[in-house]
């Protein structure tokens, strides 16, 4: 079996957690696997070296912190490759370059355009085990060093997984698998066995930080199993992310996401004219401002109100652009002390009344919900910040997550 695996920087954030993925990799060979091993920068590296650049330069070239950047990846394959081959496994580490990763030139967010897999293949042939330093690849153009944004290691293993038709994309990190919802909030969460690509999609934009959204879809475009599971605790099966159809009994509900990083703009006494709506949302976009849920009542006296909601780090941006419209609305506030939760599944396309139980269940608890918004496999509501915990936990309790 070929298995492409992934190692993030808290597995390999010290010598010694290095030597325990070294171990991890040597009991898959010994079972017969063949093995490309992609690896992060140890933990802390990357910020350690953006913080050397701000020594020189506010702003420095991008080209030059590619280079710069994807040096920490090189050196986390080169060790895992020294300790593998001293206990007596043939192992090559590579560069982005020498696995054949070719990008675009949009440095600091270079996107993969193909994989020229010829050198890893002769060398799996060969009985070597792969390390690749994770992140980056070269430019088409010239051939210079571009790295693929943050979290990007997580999209080389999916790629190189991809293109080496491998039978399994394992990503390894601190924590076992996906959950119905985040156990510190819920301890009676319980652990997926498997997952859609779409589910996993939802829920890391919504708020869960197991997997990155681009590998994710990568992975789904290309047809990449993808297992999440821990480095600490290699011998706990983790979760399968996979095509739908291979999942036999879909849940109604998989899993119940939170998301504390949302602002709530409020338009009020706008002018209930065509085109108004249009010109808010395009100056919105304009200055590559994500807007999430939108509600707008019926206007009443050539008045309307208009709720919409954007990322918290987006506020700043946000009070900037509403300035254009404030001859336009009685008063825009804002308001940083509400949350979206979330409830996703794809069996909720097939059943009836799941909205009218997480509506239910909040409002047993008299909790108030702002905003909803909905889609074939998601319903997220906008409540107060102060009650995020408590719906959560009254949500997962409705639909039996923990059975």
């Amino acid at each position: 079996m070929l298995k492409v695996l992934k190692f993030g920087g808290t597995s390999v954030g010290s010598l010694d957690r290095i030597q325990n993925v070294a171990n991890i990799i040597k009991k898959l060979k010994d079972n017969g696997d063949s093995i490309v091993a992609v690896v992060s920068a140890m933990s802390g590296e990357t910020n350690k070296l953006i913080e050397y650049a701000s020594t020189f330069s506010s702003k420095p070239n991008e080209k030059e912190m590619d280079t710069l950047l994807s040096s920490g990846e090189r050196v986390t394959s080169a060790l895992l490759s020294i300790a593998l081959n001293e206990q007596g496994y043939p192992t090559t580490s590579m560069s982005g370059r020498e696995a054949g990763i070719i990008t675009d030139t949009s440095h600091t967010k270079a996107r993969i355009e193909r994989i020229d897999t010829e050198k890893m293949k002769t060398t799996l042939d060969d009985g070597n085990i792969i390390i690749v330093a994770g992140f980056q690849g070269v430019d088409i153009e010239n051939g210079r060093v571009t790295t693929l944004g943050r979290g990007g290691s997580d999209l080389s293993a999916v790629a190189i997984a991809g293109a080496l038709e491998a039978d399994v994309c394992e990503i390894y990190t601190d924590v076992d698998g996906i959950y119905t919802t985040d156990p510190r909030i819920e301890p009676n969460a319980r652990k997926l066995e498997k997952i859609s690509y779409d589910e996993m999609l939802e829920l890391a934009s919504l708020g869960a930080k197991v997997l990155q959204n681009r590998s994710v879809e990568m992975a789904k475009k290309l047809n990449v199993n993808l297992v999440s599971r821990s480095s600490f605790t290699p011998e706990v099966e983790g979760t399968l992310i996979t095509k739908e159809e291979n999942i036999m009994e879909k849940p109604i509900v998989s899993g119940i996401a939170l998301d504390k990083s949302q602002v709530r703009v409020g338009m009020y006494g706008v002018s209930d004219k065509p085109g108004i709506a249009a010109s808010i949302f395009t100056s919105l976009a304009d200055e590559n401002i994500n807007v999430d849920m939108i509600v707008q009542t019926v206007g009443v006296d050539g008045k309307t109100d208009l709720d919409f909601t954007v990322p918290t780090t987006d506020l700043e941006a946000t009070k900037i652009v509403m300035e254009k419209f404030t001859n336009d609305c009685v008063n825009i506030d804002y308001n940083d002390a509400i949350c979206k939760v979330s409830i996703v599944g794809v069996g909720m396309k097939s059943h009836t009344g799941v909205a009218s139980k997480a509506f239910s269940a909040l409002a047993n608890n008299n909790i108030n919900i702002r905003i909803i918004s909905t889609s074939e496999i998601k319903i997220s509501m906008i409540i107060e910040e102060k009650y995020s915990e408590l719906a959560v936990r009254s949500l997962h309790d409705a639909y039996n997550l923990d059975k």
